[in-house]
């Protein structure tokens, strides 16, 4: 049976996408997108088939040749273990390939570039997350985007009705 995306890409069943962070394309212009693994622990697998996550603040960070994941957040489940003491924003290690990371390494390393979270989804059984290398938008650059925007979907709206 193969999963199918939605179009809103919102938590339905079926659907392979955990979360997106919409955020990222209204306050970064993505430039480029790449896909990496997520170093989890049990109950953050367990949390994220109930879609308990968060990546509105989460920013992808390059220490001595490794990315890591800081500031997603992952409420644990209700049931989860006792003697544990599960930490929602902990530092998570993403698994990306020695080209891959040279190239973010290199496209962080010129002027106001950022490497932010994207979405997370599964992907044959596995968490995936999309990480994409932006520059910040300007408040004007906003705007635009929102009228662009507001016009495609008005666009929309008169080519369905007639």
């Amino acid at each position: 049976m193969a999963n199918k995306n939605n179009k809103k890409g919102s938590k339905v069943p079926g659907s392979t996408t955990i979360a997106r962070n919409k955020r990222a394309t209204y306050d970064f212009k993505i430039d480029e997108k790449f896909e990496a693994g997520l170093v989890l622990q049990g109950w953050e697998v367990k949390s994220l088939r109930e879609g308990r996550v968060q990546l509105v603040d989460g920013y992808v960070q390059l220490v001595r040749g490794e990315a890591f994941l800081y500031g997603a957040n992952i409420n644990p489940l209700n049931s989860a273990s006792s003697h544990y003491v599960a930490e929602n924003t902990r530092t998570r290690k993403l698994l990306l390939n020695r080209r891959e990371i040279s190239r973010l390494v290199g496209a962080v390393e010129r002027k106001g570039y950022t490497v932010v979270a994207m979405s997370m989804y599964w992907k044959n059984g596995k968490v995936k997350i999309e990480i994409g290398i932006g520059k910040g938008k300007k408040e004007f650059d906003k705007r635009a985007s929102i009228k662009d925007r507001d016009w495609q979907r008005d666009k929309a709206r008169v080519v369905r009705t007639h």
